[in-house]
């Protein structure tokens, strides 16, 4: 039997604040893994949480969603569903028993007795078990036990709760922060804060013949090679440009007792990532070098990024049809080194003139007078502060004392 295992598809995802959904990248995705499934023709498609990248999803990603599980449907393949931290299960999942009848299962909320589904082959049955993803309070209330607090007891209770014949094959669906011993994996870059948060050990899933794992958005086995994370279908980080492939997993079952085969198979992106690193005349040189239809993040070593630099790449990437998402300059100058003639003539520089200079870098256009206005008003009530000579100290009532000035008249916007 050979089904393949997703995760992490986030529909609705921004990176740096254009939508992959509306600029095609994830429906271009979903085209070229419905022709994917066609070719291979799976025995089934699981997924492991975080179809949605928000809870309240928006009606286009909700539309792809359907647009993906239909065209699978169609094909006469099942589709197994395990809800993740980032979806909501109950709406998930509204329709689990009517959409039950069409071969897609789908598990929005931990319950009591796990959702399951038996397909056979030519060595028997393979039963899919499908975890949610699980909290302890959640698992508390469903067994009536206070004592259970802890992410990794809570999982292995609610397992030991289900009628696994481990003397048949399984396969587990879980969306969890999964590790081994404790130790933390490779990330892909685009998680939400994990950092020890909600461990579970790979040993929870011992006696299952692979364990289709998502939460991570990096493609790595935890523990043993059948327990797996098959990471983002996309790079939704800059980071995870040093993931050298993305893909779902199909992974191919064989009799029992035997390692099932496990396989990546790529699908390239409508837009790929690509960083740019180096000295101003290296990123200029590489540029020109690069690719059309991209999304760059541009990383410069050897000088500040003033307007006019990027405004040179803002408009030599568009017409390649690319897009410069990200601009940062790593030159020595902003690390404090204070005695330096460039970090002179930065100091001497007014904050209206600093902020206009920002302004024009991020946004491409100069500031309005309204902008310029509060700026003044808030670099004034700087100078007049109680700051230090040497610009380290700041009386901390200054940021209450701008913030109540600058958002004195009622239209104003303020995020604290």
């Amino acid at each position: 039997m050979k089904f393949l295992h997703l995760a992490d598809l986030h529909f609705g995802k921004m990176l740096h604040g254009v939508s992959l959904l509306e600029n095609g990248d994830q429906r271009d995705w979903v085209e070229k893994l419905l022709g994917l499934v066609s070719a291979q023709h799976p025995d089934a498609v699981a997924i492991a949480g975080d179809v949605y990248d928000r809870g309240m999803p928006s009606g286009a990603a909700m539309q792809l969603l359907s647009h993906m599980v239909t065209g699978i449907a169609e094909a006469g393949i099942p589709v197994l569903i395990a809800a993740g931290n980032h979806d909501s299960g109950q709406r998930l999942a509204c329709f689990q028993s009517l959409l039950a009848r069409q071969n897609v299962y789908i598990a929005g909320m931990p319950q009591r007795t796990l959702t399951h589904v038996t397909l056979r082959d030519t060595f028997g049955p393979v039963t899919f078990w499908l975890l949610p993803y699980t909290f302890p309070a959640a698992v508390a209330q469903l067994l009536d036990d206070e004592t259970i607090r802890d992410y990794d007891i809570a999982v292995r209770r609610l397992l030991a709760e289900q009628a696994v014949d481990f003397s048949q094959r399984n396969v587990i669906i879980a969306h969890q922060n999964v590790t081994k011993s404790g130790a933390e994996g490779p990330r892909g870059g685009s998680e939400s804060v994990i950092g020890g948060i909600g461990q579970v050990d790979y040993t929870a899933f011992d006696g299952f013949d692979y364990a289709a794992l998502g939460h991570i958005h990096a493609a790595y086995a935890v523990g043993r090679e059948a327990v797996r994370y098959a990471g983002s279908p996309l790079c939704y980080h800059f980071d995870e440009l040093r993931q050298p492939r993305k893909g779902p997993v199909m992974v191919t079952l064989g009799a029992k007792g035997t390692p099932p085969g496990i396989e990546t198979l790529t699908i390239p992106p409508l837009h790929p990532l690509r960083e740019l690193r180096g000295t101003c005349d290296e990123v200029m040189a590489a540029a020109q070098a690069a690719g059309q239809g991209e999304y760059v993040r541009l990383v410069l070593t050897d000088r500040a990024l003033t307007p006019e630099i990027s405004a040179y790449f803002v408009a030599l990437f568009h017409a390649r049809g690319s897009v410069l998402m990200e601009r940062v300059s790593e030159y020595a100058r902003f690390t404090g080194h204070g005695d330096s003639p460039q970090w002179r003539e930065l100091a001497a520089t007014s904050v209206e003139k600093l902020f206009a200079d920002f302004y024009l870098e991020r946004a491409g256009s100069a500031p309005d007078a309204g902008d310029l206005a509060l700026m003044r008003r808030a670099a004034e009530l700087l100078r007049h502060s109680d700051a230090g000579a040497d610009g380290k100290y700041v009386d901390p009532a200054l940021a209450d004392t701008m913030i109540d000035e600058l958002t004195r008249g009622e239209d104003t916007p303020c995020v604290r």
